[in-house]
């Protein structure tokens, strides 16, 4: 059998070292979309208990052209965390967008989904970024104002601090005077929540139990992966969903070239996902320095469609 040389140096190395090192294990859930984990996100996108994806779709098809009406038609549309880039085409449309610029950790997804994008819309020059939007960007030179493009209520993966930085981030790179367009979840019932993460199929399981797979194929891990169960579960005391990877047994595995043990119902943390009410959104945008101008709701307010602007001028933090 061949052996496999980790490569520690690598972010993910260093994060799957940081994180199991923990008394309490973690994993970020940034690091769930290699190519496999970005098939799996969008197969769990087409579930019927996954309701934000179809909420959010109808809601960006019923408001798109009011939504042009207010930002303009012909900017630039700057969209992170792209993935298959689904619901963009609803906005390319309305907006007329000449340039549309997807950005994604997921490279070889990313590349993908770009040049499908830009074989359907030919009158649309597609400028793909392979990179970590949490972090600074470099954006080619556009026309200003920018309409930055957040769907997928993404950002709750972010605890509120984060959040707020992200959101501060954003602005930074999209410039004065720029537009965002952002899907956040809504809080509701545990039942629901908890069923959008952790479907009847296994999907999200699978999604999950990739992280490991990743490690094991990355990273040299000597992880038994069928000896971990998914877990998805809402907290209230802190308004949102945690999924975990529970080890089933006590085990002693390799990863990243260090030795990590695990007892029986011990889990990894993968994911948080937040959940917001209405005046907790305009709060969480004003405290990022956008201004919220209107938002848009299912008729059950399972799900939020947010357009927020950014002021004349933007100030380093």
């Amino acid at each position: 059998m061949e052996h496999i040389v980790a490569e520690t140096s690598s972010d993910f190395a260093q994060a799957v070292l940081a994180g199991l090192g923990q008394p309490r294990k973690t994993i970020p859930a940034r690091f769930f979309y290699d190519e496999a984990g970005s098939a799996l996100f969008e197969d769990i996108t087409r579930l019927p208990e996954y309701y934000p994806t179809r909420i959010e779709t109808e809601l960006l098809r019923r408001h798109g052209m009011e939504i042009a009406d207010l930002v303009g038609r012909g900017r630039p549309l700057i969209e992170f965390g792209s993935g298959s880039s689904a619901k963009t085409p609803l906005m390319l449309e309305a907006l007329e967008t000449p340039v549309y610029v997807p950005i994604d950790i997921s490279g070889d997804f990313l590349a993908a989904s770009a040049a499908a994008l830009a074989q359907a819309h030919r009158q649309v020059r597609v400028h793909p970024i392979a990179g970590d939007f949490t972090g600074p960007l470099r954006l080619p030179v556009l026309a200003r104002p920018l309409v930055g493009f957040f769907p997928g209520s993404t950002l709750g993966n972010f605890p509120h601090a984060a959040a707020v930085d992200l959101l501060r981030s954003f602005r930074g790179t999209l410039g004065a005077r720029a537009w965002l367009i952002i899907g956040i979840d809504t809080r509701k019932e545990a039942a629901i929540l908890e069923a959008a993460y952790d479907d009847a199929s296994g999907v999200t399981a699978a999604f999950n139990l990739n992280l490991l797979h990743r490690v094991n194929r990355e990273l040299g891990g000597t992880i038994d992966v069928d000896s971990f169960a998914h877990r998805a579960l809402w907290n209230d005391a802190v308004g949102r969903v945690e999924m975990h990877l529970v080890a089933t047994r006590p085990m002693r595995f390799r990863a990243a070239g260090s030795v990590f043990e695990m007892a029986e119902g011990e889990s990894i943390h993968t994911e948080n996902s937040y959940k917001y009410t209405a005046e907790e959104t305009r709060l969480l945008a004003r405290t990022a320095g956008w201004q919220p101008v209107k938002s848009w709701f299912d008729a059950d307010q399972q799900f939020g469609l947010h357009l927020w602007s950014a002021p004349e001028t933007i100030l380093e933090p």
